[in-house]
């Protein structure tokens, strides 16, 4: 039991990190809730749907696609509708709201509500401490290992980073420093979607793809980061695993688990907050950002 729980914890975190971890940025970077986030997850899933199994695309073509065009989409919806009104918090809350709404709306009406499935890129498992895991959770958990590892160097290692991050820390400062603080706001929107794309297209294959398919992934990531600290890269990390890892103990221990296991999690969410209001890694003041 203890090896599956395990296994499910990693695989499952690792997902919900990559979520996490997008919308962290964008709140870290632009100080908005992007509310549309868990859309572009759910259109990279349909989109692995409609290239592999309607097209009859091969798996990397299908990979490259989705991410790409749901990337884009992203950057669209950001210099369209979220850029003009960021400095209006409530109002970018309202609208990214109404844009996955419609965004939910579009997918029923070309794929109606029926429940579909994408093809598995890999078959077959491979076993591991006497636990039966499919190639495609491996591949899940070890793509979004990758991703992780990749967006840390650039946050960390490079002169974007830098950018990104001194921007997260003050943007009038960064802005007299000479960083284009426009251009690194696009640049944090394009990675987010981009991360939220890689969960959809890993994950598509393990799930049953259906439009409303957005909000219990929604409701855990907004979950994962106050817990964390919002606008804490790191504490999105951490509270993407603490609460995958809460989600399988109850569907491992309990007979209806399957049922409660948002719930429970939530309540985690609510006991850490209660005695650390600021969140695992948050600060009481502005003072740290990422």
């Amino acid at each position: 039991m203890i090896e599956g729980i395990i296994v499910q914890t990693l695989v499952k975190g690792s997902v919900y990190a990559l979520l996490a971890l997008g919308f962290a940025l964008i709140f870290g970077v632009a100080r908005v809730l992007q509310l549309s986030h868990t859309a572009f997850y759910m259109l990279a899933a349909f989109g692995i749907y409609t290239f592999a199994d309607l097209l009859g695309l091969s798996p990397v073509v299908s990979i490259i696609l989705s991410i790409v065009i749901t990337t884009g989409l992203g950057l669209l919806v950001y210099k369209l509708f979220i850029d003009r009104v960021r400095e209006h918090h409530v109002t970018v809350m309202l609208i990214t709201l109404a844009v996955a709404m419609v965004f939910q709306e579009l997918m029923l009406i070309f794929f109606t509500g029926q429940y579909r499935s994408a093809p598995a890129f890999v078959t077959g498992y491979w076993e591991i401490l006497g636990v039966k895991v499919a190639f495609q959770n491996m591949l899940v958990f070890v793509g979004a290992g990758v991703v992780l590892l990749i967006t840390w160097a650039l946050l960390s290692k490079t002169r974007l980073g830098i950018a990104i991050r001194a921007t997260a820390q003050d943007t009038e400062i960064a802005n007299l420093m000479g960083i284009n603080v426009s251009m690194i706001l696009f640049t944090v929107m394009g990675i987010a979607a981009a991360l939220a794309a890689v969960a959809g297209v890993l994950v598509a294959p393990t799930l049953i793809l259906e439009p409303r398919m957005l909000w219990p992934p929604f409701v855990m990531v907004m979950a994962m980061i106050t817990l964390g600290g919002l606008g804490s890269v790191k504490g999105a990390v951490v509270g993407a695993f603490i609460l995958a890892l809460v989600e399988v103990l109850v569907v491992f221990l309990l007979p209806t688990g399957a049922f409660l296991k948002g719930a429970f999690a939530l309540v985690v969410m609510v006991i850490v907050l209660i005695v650390r209001p600021e969140g695992l890694f948050g600060v009481v003041f502005e003072e740290e950002r990422l």
